[in-house]
């Protein structure tokens, strides 16, 4: 009866590796499927960097030419500035002339 008892525990030993092969190449199988989603997470993920990217360098763009907009306007809101008061104090010198020239006309008469 012992060789029986063998040759049983033998079977049950390679019925045992088949079934640790199987769990393993289900196991492989599984992990090749979850690399596959990885590398494609990982390559959605690198061209959402790439359309960041180039929408960071669009805003930079669009940062410097407003920058340099700014600038213009600012150049030019002094220049106007400038010739407002230069009209003003022109203004104020004409005002000036015509009140003596209308105090001499009053003391004249």
């Amino acid at each position: 009866m012992a060789p029986s008892v063998a040759v049983q525990t033998h079977r049950s030993a390679a019925a045992k590796t088949v079934a640790e092969e199987e769990v393993l190449r289900r196991r492989n199988e599984e992990l090749e499927r979850e690399l596959k989603r990885s590398l494609e997470r990982e390559e959605k993920m690198k061209m959402e960097l790439q359309k960041t990217w180039e929408r960071l360098r669009v805003a930079e763009d669009a940062e410097e030419r407003l920058c340099s907009q700014l600038g213009e306007l600012e150049a030019e809101a002094v220049d106007q500035a400038r010739a407002y008061r230069e009209r003003l104090v022109m203004l104020m010198e004409q005002l000036s002339v015509a009140q003596k020239i209308i105090e001499s006309a009053s003391v004249q008469t």
